[in-house]
């Protein structure tokens, strides 16, 4: 097998507002070298349709079952997966043979760890199978299936680019996604994730309830609006932050009915603050005070978020686009990076981050033309 290999990853969130995809070059442990990405956006009629997926999969038993509109959601994640990886060929001027392995995530519809339960839709061998490229899929199943929490998958390249970067003393990389989830990177040691409560989910919902449009652009909503503190502080008392790691979150696990009584910028600001506040709560489980926090994903465009981000933490808060790295592109470069890790068996998650009982590695390998892997 190759030292260095050619992988792309191919990822769609739990905010499900499109699908990224990013080319990079590595060995899989401590060479990454980015290539260009893309990104292709949902339609409104899509999200729709990926929406009704998360409500029937909650009936959910067994990670094979699909009810109700998850037989269309899942058809949708495959065609769409395939759209963006061709047209990213052609927009580059590549061939399948210049790609050694596509990493792909799927699109999470259920995430109940406690019940050894995990469900990303998506067919990884029907898109080996239409792009003629290898294909590793279903990388949370196996850490789930030995106890851990599936969650967070990103550690492993997280831990990657700060030691890349020689950063000095305990980094925290926080991705803020649909939930929020942190990788504490300190030398010498397995890095330490979990997720930290909310993100983006909750105010991409209540925009679409109020405005038809599923996110606060710039935000432009959060900035002009008040954080109502009692409203804040009833919404701190969930279950959840006393809860110590490892632990693991589904994208519905919060409510925004706190803030039903507020208007739209108090709300968002509201849940705005939310997550900093759950970020900085999180801080207790940490083996030392960050010196430094580092912003990736949709969060990372919010100045609001990082705002009181940097208010809660007392301590420098920067994007990932400051160090060179990729704030959007972050996941779907990762998932290229595990893809990597599962073919030449490395692994991918750690006692640390999901509470597995070891190390694992994950993943099922698609080979184009052969016979379907069993989940």
């Amino acid at each position: 097998m190759k030292t260095m290999m050619t992988a792309l990853g191919l990822m769609s969130g739990t905010s499900m507002d499109g699908i990224d995809a990013a080319l990079i070059e590595t060995d899989g442990q401590g060479s990454v070298e980015m290539g260009p990405s893309a990104e292709l956006a949902y339609s409104d009629e899509e999200r729709t349709l990926l929406r009704r997926a998360l409500a029937d999969a909650v009936s959910m038993t067994r990670r094979g079952e699909r009810p109700g509109s998850l037989v269309a959601a899942e058809r949708l994640i495959t065609r769409k997966h395939a759209d963006v990886v061709s047209d990213f060929l052609k927009e580059h001027d590549l061939s399948p043979d210049d790609i050694d392995v596509i990493g792909f995530h799927g699109q999470t519809v259920l995430h109940r760890p406690h019940q050894r339960l995990t469900v990303q839709i998506g067919d990884g061998q029907a898109l080996a199978d239409s792009l003629g490229i290898e294909v590793v899929y279903d990388m949370r199943a196996a850490d789930v299936a030995e106890g851990g929490h599936g969650a967070p998958l990103v550690p492993a390249y997280h831990q990657a680019l700060v030691q890349a970067a020689k950063l000095a003393g305990s980094v925290a990389v926080l991705n803020l996604g649909g939930v929020g989830n942190v990788s504490y990177v300190a030398e010498g040691r397995d890095p330490i994730a979990f997720d930290t409560g909310p993100a983006n989910a909750l105010i991409d919902d209540l925009m679409m309830e109020r405005t038809g449009i599923a996110l606060d652009q710039d935000g432009r909503q959060a900035l002009a609006g008040k954080v109502d503190q009692g409203v804040l502080d009833q919404l701190m008392t969930h279950a959840y932050f006393s809860e110590k790691p490892p632990k693991s979150l589904d994208r519905n696990t919060f409510s925004r009915d706190a803030v039903a009584g507020l208007s739209t910028p108090d709300a968002v600001a509201t849940l705005a603050a939310f997550t900093a506040r759950s970020v900085a709560a999180a801080r207790q489980w940490l083996p030392a005070e960050p010196v430094l926090w580092i912003v990736c994903g949709g969060g990372a465009r919010n100045p609001a978020i990082l705002n009181f981000l940097r208010a809660e933490t007392g301590v420098p808060v920067r994007t990932a686009d400051e160090f060179g790295w990729s704030a959007s592109m972050m996941e779907a470069q990762a998932f290229a990076y595990l893809a990597v890790r599962s073919l030449k068996g490395l692994p991918l998650t750690f006692p640390s981050s999901t509470g597995a009982p070891k190390a694992l590695t994950g993943g099922i390998l698609a080979v184009p033309g052969k016979k379907r892997a069993s989940a």
